[in-house]
């Protein structure tokens, strides 16, 4: 197959048998230089025969506009003699929609126009078939259709538009962004895609490399606080900018970033300021302000008090979202004593920049003038607070003491003085509304009430409104007017065989006065009593002993007789003669005449009441009625209140006489000596000197 020397093609169809022409005419003679040289090899080899394909690609110009299809190129076989018996198909990419083909003459054409930004070449097939058996006449061959770029794409800048930010004061040349533009043109075909940059706006401050696209600055000294922002607009052209080249642009907003070669500067140099001598001391009394063209860090101050004399009374902070100096009161304010003050203060910056050094110094001064006004203040007492004291049950009227206020401004008001009227409802005190003199109203008693507190308020005479208040304490003094008494009811319990010199009780005493009017305590027995000669009382510091005075060497029996009247265990002399007696259980024996003998009582106890008279028992001998004798000394023994509450067994039995077993009781034991010496506590020390004083012996005693 092979294409005819006298067909037609497109002007723009230069390429065939994988070589590119620029002429049609240079095409066909190629072609049938092609074609002789084919003929001659099929003349000179006859072994195998040899298709006509000549070709293997076509080219079809993309973007094509025409009320025909576009011819692309024809297709020939050897086999073809020109009688119509050839048939050409054709199949692949695009064939029987964008390409079809005649199938006897085998002529392709292009029913649609190509874009070689979407699709850059179909790969297809051809064969040529006899009409008549439909059987292949030659092997079927692949050959490429390309679509031919045409410059139809203009450059684009696909991130457009662009932010940039360069430094204020930047050297010339100081690289401040890189844009580039793409174009969907064939880069590998003519100049339809080599693009070149150039500026459109923002000269004479900046410039473009035209082959990088780098934006650069092109002016020196480009300062912020005279221009911020600028606007650069950007070109990109194809065919290498050539006339007749497409292009397309860009913009870039380019920002100067701030950079601190401004110094601070405070608009002017002397300030005033007025505050009141009542504002309070840590409160903000005014603000001053330097000036910095600069924003951010670089415009970041500090302020601070350098000179004057109200250096020690002010300070001053600053505000940072603010950037102002604020003026803080220190100390309190007086305007009777200092009307005026003067300060000077600094301002600079906390950030400098070492390139601009030779901009400065970066900081200023200036001078604040602070008028004190005057203002009425409330009246002044001499003290924060007051204690007084006053004894107690003293007289109506009586003087406690005084407070004292002035008004401190310079009218010097008049000042009255009241108690605040929560509190005198107490009705104790009052106070001299001129004087401010304290006096009693109530009669005091310390022990109910120790200490009074009131409220006293000084007011200016002329406003009464400007007031202020004191506290006052008043102690109530304590005057001896409280009897001591005893701490307790004292119920005392005596064992009848407690020593000479034993301590029995301890008495205390109480007083409600105070230490200096209550003890030392003075005891003595209550005058009007008969004295006890057994009991004597020794002062102990404020507490008393009572103590046994009987005397150890001189002890007396309890008891008068031998009989114990406490268990009234009656004696006989008689005493049995054991088992061999048989007069020891004689009833007579009981009616002993003792018996009948008169009551006696203890010497060392005094009855309170008169005993029962007992009876004496039937005398008659022979008398039988015992039970009545024993239950007669039974009822003796109860209503006999002269002796001891206790339990007791009374015993009547007649043991005989002659016995020498003696009495078993323990009633005549209080007669004897006790063994328990208590004269050793004494050697335990000093601090033992008193309980050895009072269960202890003394010489005398253990020697009579």
């Amino acid at each position: 197959m092979k294409i005819p020397p006298n067909h037609s093609l497109c002007p723009v169809l230069l390429c065939l048998s994988f070589i590119c022409f620029t002429m049609s005419v240079q095409k066909s003679i190629k072609v049938e230089r092609n074609q002789s040289k084919h003929l001659e090899e099929e003349k000179q080899v006859h072994h195998r025969p040899k298709r006509g394909w000549v070709w293997n690609q076509f080219f079809v110009l993309e973007e094509h506009i025409g009320p025909e299809a576009q011819y692309v190129g024809k297709l020939h076989s050897n086999a073809d003699k020109g009688d119509g018996s050839v048939k050409y198909i054709l199949s692949g990419e695009g064939a029987g929609t964008i390409f079809v083909i005649d199938d006897s003459t085998g002529d392709i054409h292009a029913t649609k126009s190509l874009d070689r930004e979407q699709r850059v070449h179909y790969i297809l097939h051809a064969q040529a078939l006899d009409r008549k058996t439909n059987k292949p006449l030659e092997p079927e061959s692949e050959f490429i259709i390309k679509v031919q770029d045409i410059n139809d794409n203009a450059p684009a800048f696909l991130e457009g538009p662009y932010s940039a930010s360069v430094p204020e004061m930047s050297e010339v040349g100081t690289s401040v962004l890189q844009i580039t533009a793409t174009d969907a043109d064939d880069p590998t075909y003519g100049n339809s895609a080599r693009v070149v940059y150039s500026i459109l706006q923002g000269q004479p401050y900046f410039s473009v490399d035209p082959n990088t696209g780098i934006i650069r600055t092109a002016l020196p000294n480009m300062d912020r606080e005279a221009r911020e922002q600028y606007s650069v607009v950007i070109q990109a052209k194809d065919m290498a900018g050539q006339i007749g080249g497409l292009s397309g642009s860009t913009t870039i907003n380019i920002t100067l970033t701030d950079a601190n070669d401004n110094p601070p500067r405070f608009p002017q140099k002397h300030y005033q300021l007025y505050v009141p001598e009542s504002a309070t001391v840590g409160t903000a009394v005014g603000k001053i302000k330097a000036t910095d063209p600069d924003i951010g860090v670089n415009a970041d101050m500090k302020y601070s008090i350098i000179d004057g004399d109200g250096l020690g009374i002010f300070t001053i902070s600053t505000d940072k979202d603010t950037r102002e100096g604020v003026i803080i009161l220190k100390k309190p304010l007086n305007y009777e004593k200092k009307k005026v003050f003067t300060i000077k203060i600094e301002g600079e910056n906390t950030h400098i920049d070492p390139r601009f050094w030779n901009l400065g110094p970066f900081k200023d001064t200036a001078n604040l003038k602070i008028i004190v006004g005057d203002v009425d203040e409330p009246p002044v007492f001499s003290v924060p607070f007051y204690v007084m004291d006053v004894y107690e049950n003293t007289k109506l009227g009586t003087v406690v003491g005084a407070v004292t206020a002035q008004d401190p401004d310079s009218a010097k008001n008049l000042i009255r003085y009241f108690i605040e009227h929560d509190e005198e409802a107490e009705g104790y005190f009052n106070i001299d509304a001129n004087s401010g003199v304290i006096k009693t109203m109530k009669q005091l008693d310390r022990e109910n009430t120790p200490w009074h507190n009131i409220t006293i308020i000084a007011a200016e005479l002329d406003n009464p409104l400007q007031l202020t208040q004191v506290p006052v304490a008043i102690q109530v003094l304590d005057v001896n007017d409280n009897t001591p008494e005893l701490a307790e009811d004292y119920d005392t319990i005596l064992c009848e065989n407690a020593k000479p010199g034993q301590v029995i009780q301890t008495v205390r005493a109480v007083d409600k006065d105070d230490f200096a009017n209550g003890p030392r305590f003075y005891f003595s027995f209550v005058e009007g009593f008969p004295p006890n000669p057994n009991f004597t009382l020794q002062d102990n510091e404020a507490i008393i002993v009572l103590f046994i005075t009987l005397k150890r060497s001189k002890k007396e029996p309890l008891i008068i007789s031998e009989e114990d009247i406490r268990e009234n265990v009656v004696t006989y002399d008689d005493e049995g003669g054991g088992e061999e007696d048989t007069e020891a259980f004689d009833i007579t024996a009981l009616r002993n005449p003792a018996v009948a003998e008169e009551v006696r009582f203890r010497r060392d106890v005094r009855p309170d009441v008169q005993p029962v008279p007992r009876h004496r028992p039937p005398s008659a001998p022979n008398s039988p009625d015992i039970h009545e004798f024993i239950t007669q000394k039974l009822q003796e023994a109860d209503l006999d209140l002269s002796v001891p509450p206790y339990d007791s067994l009374q015993t009547y039995a007649y043991e005989g006489h002659g016995s020498i077993a003696g009495s078993i009781s323990s009633l005549d034991s209080v007669t004897t000596h006790s063994e328990q010496d208590y004269n050793y506590i004494g050697d335990w020390g000093p601090q033992f000197k008193k309980l050895s004083e009072l269960y202890g012996v003394d010489e005398s005693e253990r020697t009579n």
